[in-house]
């Protein structure tokens, strides 16, 4: 009974510190530091340099890499002129980095049979696949998948919303 009482105080305790536990973010900013005079500075002490970390172009929002998402006119898969130079960014990115594989998702509205919009969502992936093969980019590098009408980001039934659910995405698979 002993055993098994102290067992339960260890394993309380142990899940106690476990919960405590943080993490620590490195940092980022300079921290702003007072002068301490020589005479009374530990011999030891040293200040760390701020490390500084350096955005891949994909996640910089300055970047046009940064966008991913090409729209589509209804019932259409051809680019239209407004997202070629977001695509040959893409493309240009994907040749000097040969080991980035991506995968383009089509999506349409919700308007058309189940079937129709799994084949025109895989029209559109298949156009924006096109392109960037044009373009020079591996074709190991790129593969495709089309959802239809499925994972809509916007629910409501009207033109608005429909327009933001046909789109192509492009998704980095090894970042």
């Amino acid at each position: 009974m002993k055993v098994l009482r102290y067992g339960l105080m260890a394993l309380a305790v142990t899940l106690f510190a476990a919960g405590c536990a943080k993490t620590v973010k490195p940092v980022t900013a300079p921290v702003a530091t007072t002068a301490v005079p020589a005479s009374t500075a530990p011999a030891t002490s040293t200040v760390a340099a701020p490390v500084q970390t350096q955005l891949s172009p994909l996640d910089d929002p300055n970047n046009i890499l940064y966008k991913k998402v090409v729209y589509f006119d209804f019932d259409k898969s051809n680019i239209k002129p407004e997202f070629l130079d977001l695509l040959t960014a893409h493309a240009k990115y994907l040749i000097a980095n040969p080991n980035q594989k991506i995968r383009i998702e089509g999506y349409t509205d919700e308007r058309g049979t189940w079937e129709y919009n799994i084949a025109l969502g895989d029209r559109r992936a298949q156009s924006v696949r096109r392109f960037l093969l044009f373009q020079g980019v591996n074709p190991d590098q790129i593969s495709t998948v089309s959802y239809g009408e499925a994972h809509a980001v916007c629910n409501e039934h009207n033109e608005g919303c429909w327009s933001q659910n046909r789109r192509a995405v492009l998704v980095y698979l090894n970042q």
